[in-house]
């Protein structure tokens, strides 16, 4: 497991407070919401920000490409990693 994708594993379970799950539990490359880990639109926003505060990303609440970022654990890693550059 690379470094970003662990920290990020984290921050989805702090941020989201899911208590009964650990980074292990979280499959990088399945979907984040609907039958992957089952995460709606309130754990969209409140990821959203969790994101923005940690890595100073900034993320467009509507497009069509942020959709794409938060697909997967992988997805925001790649994101994110892109940002840091």
């Amino acid at each position: 497991m690379q470094p970003l994708e662990l920290e990020i594993k984290e921050l989805i379970i702090s941020s989201l407070s899911l208590e009964d799950i650990g980074p292990d539990d979280i499959d990088a490359k399945a979907p984040l919401f609907g039958d992957g880990l089952g995460l709606d639109s309130i754990d969209a926003l409140e990821l959203g920000l969790a994101l923005q505060k940690r890595y100073g990303v900034t993320l467009s609440a509507d497009s069509q490409e942020t959709r794409q970022h938060f697909a997967s654990v992988d997805a925001l890693a790649s994101f994110v990693a892109a940002q840091r550059n």
